[in-house]
């Protein structure tokens, strides 16, 4: 009596599966960094006592953002359409940053006391450098480019 082998179902070939696992890993890679923003220098501001940098900009540039009387001494202004939150250190020296939260992504709220603040988990940021001062936030907020123009703030 002789035996055969049976013919095997075929399966996916392992190249096929080592592909499908790297591209699934590729793209949760590349989901988690989706809204991350390169920029991390300072907010550029030709107004009095402001600071240059080369920040990105979100929304396009060049649109009025407010006018520097919106801006109180001490807080800010967030702007999420364009994505950007802006904000008064001290007199007559404006900072923007993205609005974007670096814990998961929410959009900050408001800037009180000095303090850039997101609704979502409790991170702070100190609304002259953008630095985490408390909260899950994991890194700073990322800088934007703004340009004070006469009494408009425009991002560059």
């Amino acid at each position: 009596m002789s035996t055969q082998a049976l013919p095997s179902e075929p399966g996916p070939a392992r190249r096929t599966v080592v592909a499908a696992v790297g591209g699934a890993g590729l793209a949760a890679a590349l989901a988690a960094c989706g809204d991350s923003d390169k920029s991390g220098d300072a907010a550029k501001s030709s107004g009095d006592g402001g600071t240059g940098g080369t920040g990105g900009t979100a929304g396009g540039g060049g649109g009025v953002l407010a006018k520097t009387a919106d801006i109180p001494q001490g807080g800010g202004k967030v702007f999420p359409d364009q994505g950007v939150v802006v904000t008064q250190p001290t007199a007559g020296t404006f900072k923007a940053f993205s609005a974007t939260c670096t814990h998961q992504g929410c959009t900050v709220k408001d800037v009180v006391g000095g303090t850039i603040n997101c609704p979502c988990h409790g991170s702070k940021y100190d609304a002259a450098t953008g630095k985490v001062t408390g909260g899950p936030a994991p890194r700073p907020l990322p800088a934007k480019t703004i340009k004070v123009e006469g009494d408009a703030i425009k991002l560059a």
